[in-house]
């Protein structure tokens, strides 16, 4: 993607921002959220959906129930990373002055991607915005409200998470970075600092597309006042699960190998890596040790030079799964 030489308080007005959703054998809550992003104010052909080889024939589903909507089908599961960076390349092509990427267990109610969009315009110096994020189930529970860049356990925090939904996760700030899930940057931004690094294949790509940004001289910014609902890791088991924890394990150590210096490097072994015989006990009894095992074999994994890889997460891959 050619580079831009124009700096983030010289960028230009918005315009329309185009969403794009990825796939992967998601079933029925892709039509729940491609429903809720017409409900924004979206046409059809400003929705790109990618389906990253699903075998449930959910994109045979979206296909039919919104025929109008931008369809690209992959014969296999590229990841989030690169399956959101093929829709991104498809919304600029059709002018898009910002993307939306979303997660296809994301629900947004109306207006929402207004706010966001509302926030690009009165502050040309940020490129990316995001939502307060709340559980589908329990909506009033936050799951993030932007997040923290620690360099501690899993490298950085969800602000807000689990806490009961309130004024103090309402303001609108700057953040280290906001949630991939439902997250608005502006074209100028993509095009100066690039699209999601697709070796991360799902997690941590956002952390570092917001670190890039900043990086760059743009702000991120949480916009409290708008909301989403996220059923969180619903494709990949759960929040608590041997596969999520191994791709975390993997890409927090791809992500210090990239931004940190040695003393993040220290304070990762030292909260996240020494600590896992503990917690790997304290897990043991809620049945979640094999969990635990799962990010210390992606830590490992990481040291030697692997990437997250679709073979990789395969049923019977690997003992844990």
């Amino acid at each position: 993607m050619a580079t831009s030489q124009q700096g983030p308080s010289q960028a230009s007005p918005v315009g329309r921002a185009i969403a794009v959703v990825v796939n992967w054998n998601g079933g029925a809550q892709n039509v729940e959220c491609i429903a809720s992003l017409l409900e924004q104010g979206l046409a059809p052909g400003e929705i790109v959906f990618v389906d990253n080889g699903s075998i449930d024939g959910s994109a045979d589903e979206v296909h039919r129930r919104f025929p109008g909507i931008a369809l690209i089908r992959n014969g296999e599961n590229r990841g989030f990373g690169e399956g959101a960076n093929q829709g991104a390349r498809e919304a600029l092509a059709r002018g898009a002055g910002a993307v939306f990427f979303v997660n296809n267990d994301v629900r947004l109610p109306q207006g929402t991607l207004a706010r966001l969009a509302v926030e690009l315009e009165r502050s040309p110096e940020t490129g990316i915005v995001g939502p307060r994020v709340l559980y589908t189930n329990e909506p009033g529970i936050v799951w993030c409200a932007g997040g923290e860049l620690t360099w501690r356990e899993n490298l950085a925090t969800l602000l807000g998470h689990r806490q009961p939904d309130g004024p103090q996760w309402r303001e609108t700030r700057e953040v280290d970075y906001v949630a991939g899930c439902a997250l608005l940057a502006r074209r100028e931004t993509l095009e100066k600092v690039g699209l999601f690094d697709a070796r991360f294949f799902a997690y941590m790509e956002d952390v570092d597309l917001c670190l890039r940004a900043h990086e760059a001289g743009f702000g991120v910014r949480l916009v409290g006042d708008a909301a989403a609902y996220h059923a969180p890791s619903s494709t990949t088991g759960g929040d608590y699960n041997p596969r999520r924890k191994y791709m975390m394990g993997v890409n927090s150590v791809w992500f210090l190998k990239r931004h940190a210096r040695a003393r993040e490097w220290a304070r990762f072994f030292v909260y996240d890596v020494l600590t896992l015989p503990v917690v790997w006990l304290a897990e043991l009894f809620r049945g979640r040790a094999k969990s635990v095992v799962g990010k210390a074999l992606g830590i490992f994994d990481g040291l030697c030079g692997k990437r997250v890889t679709s073979a990789s997460l395969s049923k019977g891959a690997g003992w844990l799964w």
